[in-house]
């Protein structure tokens, strides 16, 4: 793992995100159609280890969910087949972003 960091702090990555960044939403579907951050992508936590290969090519992978805990879960698994690049949104998640009034896409 290359990190951690709070949903706030997410913020300021997804303003400069390059193609080798994804923003990893790891909610479940229909929580992420009810309202994402733009450009992100979805993948259900219980589901990461078969796009594991993908999420490798990447620079860095920004993994968050609603408050952190299928984050922990995610990355575990992701870690377990040898993902590396992956920064932990811990300690908060979605209702921290909106709260905060970021932008949201739904």
């Amino acid at each position: 793992m290359k990190g951690r960091i709070s949903m706030l702090e997410l913020k300021k990555h997804v303003d400069q995100l390059t193609k080798s960044e994804l923003v990893l939403d790891v909610r479940a579907p229909g929580e992420y159609r009810e309202g994402h951050i733009p450009g992100s992508r979805n993948i259900p936590h219980d589901s990461v280890a078969q796009y594991a290969p993908e999420l490798m090519k990447y620079e860095t992978v920004y993994v968050h969910c609603r408050s952190g805990g299928r984050v922990q879960m995610a990355v575990q698994e992701l870690e377990r087949l040898g993902v590396k690049n992956l920064v932990c949104v811990v300690g908060s998640g979605m209702p921290d972003w909106e709260a905060a009034g970021y932008p949201v896409e739904k």
